[in-house]
């Protein structure tokens, strides 16, 4: 084929481009085709080294291409790019003993439309602003784009580096394992689940799998995961809230259908103390208690029920705390606990509801004198973390709460206490989130509780 007679001459006819290279890489023919797409005539070409007349191919895969057809003896199948030709080849080489020959057509056309899908594929990957991730059949990361990156904390090197398993916290392993299975049998999974950010921080993400396949059969998975972290928390303070106006609603009609008579029969029970004789007067006692506890917790739903009117002034704090320590003073004799108050003096002046703060603080102290029966110290410490921040914390030695409850404490209903209604840490909540504030819980079992207590200073107020 390579040596070809002129009046043999039919490549001409053949609608792929075609040329002939000796051993010596001498071009002995080449059809139009070639010549139009070479850009270069005939007589231009022929009797001339390859090489010569396309210097720029030598660093190019057309040269290790033609090297490897001519010295192994095999036919090579290849698509290439010529830049100074501004064209994309597909490429045929067959040897002989007398050197090559090559057909070869133009797939520009072709090329750029599949570069522009795969450009289009690239962006929407790597601007999608969800993680977009892939992995192998074992959980190893193939690919990830910036999002996920972003979502997990991990440059994109580390987690080349890693498999998904040390991401998920172990109580969700096994689900998110099962998950990853499943989509590596070709079946997409749809699942939410916890993953380790690279600080430590659990975040809550929406997850796709979608298995990777290729000549029917998987190769790897697809993922696609976004952050729910904060909807998820939006939808637990809508529900809290939803529960607070369920709670309001039965309160303002609890509190006034047990105002009433509850009023009677303390009265009541008062006339028949001092009018009838022969009667214990313990049990006068126990019931005037019960009918005490009843109306305080009617007080506290008539709380829930309807927003405060009371007015915010200009208070001191550390009065406030002291107030309530001497007014508990008494109680916490009687059950061998010692209030001990640290650093209170540094508190400034807020601007509050005095009388509501009250709640709070005889709340939790009470709170912590009954996770006492053995008595103990509770102490209240309080300081200045920021300019703008007041901390004050109510720590006992009672016997804790353990961890799986204490997210539950200031639900409706929900106490940790055998006679308890759970309303007293829902109004202190409710008291200080409207004073701008926070409160957070903290109990190891056995070694007690800690509440913090934290709420806003205003430079203005205390300056004044």
């Amino acid at each position: 084929m390579v040596d070809i007679p002129e009046q043999l001459n039919v490549f001409d006819r053949v609608t792929d481009a075609f040329f002939a290279v000796n051993n010596d890489w001498i071009l002995t023919y080449l059809n139009n085709e070639a010549s139009r797409l070479l850009f270069h005539g005939k007589t231009d070409l022929i009797g001339k080294c390859l090489w010569n007349e396309f210097p720029k191919a030598l660093n190019l895969s057309f040269y290790e291409h033609y090297i490897k057809a001519i010295n192994e003896q095999v036919t090579v199948e290849f698509e290439a790019n010529f830049p100074s030709l501004e064209k994309w080849f597909d490429v045929r080489v067959y040897p002989s003993s007398n050197g090559l020959s090559v057909y070869f057509k133009d797939i520009t056309c072709k090329k750029r439309v599949l570069l522009r899908k795969e450009q289009h594929y690239e962006s929407l990957f790597k601007y999608n602003p969800d993680a977009v991730f892939s992995f192998d059949l074992k959980g190893n990361y193939l690919s990830v784009n910036p999002a996920t990156e972003c979502l997990l904390g991990y440059r994109e090197d580390e987690l080349l580096d890693m498999t998904f398993i040390p991401l998920i916290p172990p109580e969700e392993l096994d689900k998110t394992m099962n998950y990853f299975l499943e989509a590596a049998k070709g079946i997409t999974q749809h699942y939410e689940t916890r993953v380790y950010h690279k600080n430590g921080k659990i975040l809550d993400v929406k997850v796709t799998n979608m298995p990777i396949i290729v000549n029917n059969e998987p190769i790897g998975v697809y993922g696609v995961a976004r952050d729910i972290t904060q909807e998820n928390k939006n939808e637990l303070l809508l529900l809290e809230s939803e529960q607070l106006t369920a709670v309001g609603q039965l309160a303002a009609s609890i509190a006034h259908e047990i105002r009433n008579p509850l009023t009677s029969l303390k009265g009541f029970v008062q006339l028949i103390e001092n009018k009838v004789p022969g009667v214990n007067k313990e049990y006068f006692s126990v019931m005037m208690e019960e009918l005490g506890r009843i109306e305080s917790i009617t007080s506290e739903l008539l709380f829930l029920a309807k927003p405060q009117a009371q007015e915010f002034k200009i208070e001191q704090m550390n009065k406030i705390i002291q107030d309530v320590v001497l007014l508990l003073g008494s109680q916490a004799l009687i059950n061998r606990i010692e209030i001990r108050t640290e650093n209170i003096a540094c508190l400034p002046a807020i601007l509050c509801i005095g009388q509501q703060l009250k709640q709070v603080f005889i709340n939790l102290i009470k709170n912590a004198m009954e996770a006492m029966p053995g008595g103990g110290i509770i102490q209240i410490v309080a300081s200045i973390p920021s300019t703008s921040l007041m901390l004050i914390q109510v720590i006992d030695q009672g016997k804790g709460i353990p961890k799986e409850l204490i997210s539950k404490i200031g639900s409706p209903f929900y106490t940790t206490k055998e006679n308890g209604t759970g309303l007293g840490m829902m109004t202190t909540i409710k008291i200080i989130k409207s004073h701008g504030g926070n409160v957070n819980i903290s109990s190891i079992e056995g070694q007690g509780t800690r509440i913090d207590i934290y709420l806003p200073v205003d430079s203005s107020v205390s300056a004044s």
